[in-house]
């Protein structure tokens, strides 16, 4: 595990699911996905999530930005698993300085399809055709 990474500490629910490699870690618990970077984890209820659709990452790299100019983020999209874009009406943001909640948000992340099965059974969203 990335010696970056903050311990997950206060989880809602049952763990489910927990996935870990060097630059990004997935836990599903009964009620939230957790999504941990270096320095930071995102809480995010599966209740808040909206909608997850696939989204194609071709190897590309981008950089997200929030709409307030308050930070961004650099990632590099790897190629293999597939990804998919999660909107999200609102989360818990837990870094070095402290707990903050923020409003509607969009996560890019891999998701195998393991745990993509579980997030969308336990948050009841459904495959549209």
């Amino acid at each position: 595990m990335n010696p970056d990474f903050i311990s997950i500490q206060m989880t809602d629910g049952e763990l489910k699911y927990s996935h870990k490699k060097s630059g990004l870690g997935l836990t599903v618990t009964t009620k939230e996905l957790i999504v941990q970077k270096p320095h930071v984890n995102y809480y995010i209820p599966l209740q808040a999530i909206l909608s997850i659709v696939p989204f194609e990452a071709k190897g590309r790299t981008l950089t997200f930005s929030s709409r307030n100019g308050g930070g961004s983020e650099l990632t590099s999209m790897s190629a293999g698993l597939p990804h998919y874009k999660l909107s999200v009406s609102g989360i818990r943001l837990h870094n070095r300085s402290g707990i903050f909640t923020m409003g509607a948000v969009e996560f890019i992340v891999p998701l195998r399809d393991e745990l993509l099965l579980t997030v969308s059974r336990l948050s009841d969203l459904h495959a549209v055709e």
